[in-house]
């Protein structure tokens, strides 16, 4: 049995004597053609008269350029750093393979590394694409306060600055599994809408004293003053004791329209792509569960606001009749507080002195132990 490329050569040296041939002769190649080949004697016929179909032989196209070792390197920084999506991938790898070579994590030829930093967002698609996956959603326990509506004021733009660091979106995630009943641990997300800087704290229940306790405590831990908070329209936020906290404070406190959930669009994306993302939808609700909760929270917020580059929309509109969004330069939290100019220089050099000091593949996997570990205790 012939391969296919012996019965194209033996094609190309018998066609040109098959054109020429008288008819007599003709019937002689055909059936030599025929019995080498094995080809139906309507298609050695009509190949030997006007060729091969086009595209049945593959010409030998570009050796590809990026490839092997290069491929290998991109999917483990791709990993280390959470997956994250080509537009933020892209502008944050050069930063992000200096920082691995720093703590010694990956090494890389010099070949490697400029092939690397030449990829394009689309390139680096094209290489991730058959390692790439999909998570799904759950349940919303959000229940609407009515007290202190008329005092709490749907959010304007009179009352925010988002230009400036401060003004945090916070909402609440339930770790109630596939039922609501009893008692289960909550987390509060909060985000600030200039920096993309984000805070999971650990909550016990959403009580509002445990809400109000929590948004106290992480103030100390934050680049920039606390100046305002948005909320959804849940009890535990629209509640007096939280009230009269932002008023003794001057933290400016405002809430989101009832329903609306686009409102707030920046705490809500957090939600999935920070909580569910790491820990997931199952029932936590043990002591146990809580303190390796906040273990992990301790490491992911490190991570996420030094290591996780964030895209901000800065237009959203019609041009031409067509729907146009455009976004700014892939920046890490970290790094769009250092390009503050309103950000004092000793909180600069606090932050600048934590940052040199963290390595975001030991963050990853301490992470990873630990959901792991919380995920053996939801069993």
């Amino acid at each position: 049995m012939m391969s296919q490329r012996s019965k194209r050569e033996l094609w190309e040296i018998i066609q040109p004597r098959y054109l020429k041939a008288s008819k007599a002769d003709k019937h002689k190649i055909l059936d030599e053609f025929i019995a080498s080949s094995g080809y139906h004697r309507k298609y050695a016929i009509r190949i030997l008269r006007h060729g091969y179909p086009r595209g049945q032989h593959k010409r030998k196209g570009k050796k590809p350029i990026y490839c092997g070792e290069v491929v290998v390197a991109l999917e483990q920084i791709w990993e280390i750093y959470g997956r994250i999506c080509s537009k933020r991938l892209h502008p944050f790898l050069p930063e992000g393979i200096k920082i691995l070579e720093r703590c010694g994590e990956i090494s890389l030829s010099a070949e490697t590394k400029q092939l690397l930093l030449r990829m394009s967002r689309a390139t680096i698609d094209r290489c991730l694409r058959p390692v790439r996956s999909r998570l799904s959603h759950g349940l919303s326990t959000t229940k609407p306060g009515t007290l202190l509506k008329k005092a709490i004021t749907v959010r304007t733009f009179a009352d925010w600055d988002e230009n400036k660091p401060g003004f945090m979106e916070i909402d609440l995630v339930a770790h109630c599994g596939m039922s609501t009943e009893g008692q289960y641990l909550n987390t509060l997300t909060c985000t600030d809408i200039c920096t993309g800087w984000t805070e999971p704290i650990a909550l016990r229940h959403r009580s509002q004293q445990t809400v109000r306790d929590a948004l106290h405590a992480m103030r100390p831990q934050l680049p920039f003053t606390l100046l305002g908070i948005d909320s959804d329209n849940g009890s535990e936020f629209i509640n007096a004791l939280l009230y009269h906290y932002c008023v003794e404070e001057h933290i400016t406190f405002t809430r989101s329209r009832p329903y609306q959930k686009n409102d707030q669009a920046y705490v809500e994306q957090k939600n999935w792509s920070v909580v569910r993302h790491t820990v997931g939808y199952n029932r936590l609700e043990s002591t146990a569960q809580f303190e390796l909760l906040t273990s992990i929270y301790s490491d992911l917020r490190l991570y996420i606001n030094f290591f996780q580059p964030v895209l901000k929309l800065v237009f959203k509109g019609r041009v031409d009749g067509k729907f146009i969004k455009t976004y700014d330069l892939a920046s890490t939290p970290y790094q769009r507080i250092m390009a503050r100019k309103d950000i004092p220089l000793e909180t600069k050099a606090r932050f600048t002195n934590l940052y040199v000091r963290l390595n975001p593949v030991a963050l990853r996997t301490s992470i990873d132990r630990k959901v792991d570990k919380l995920w053996e205790l939801s069993k």
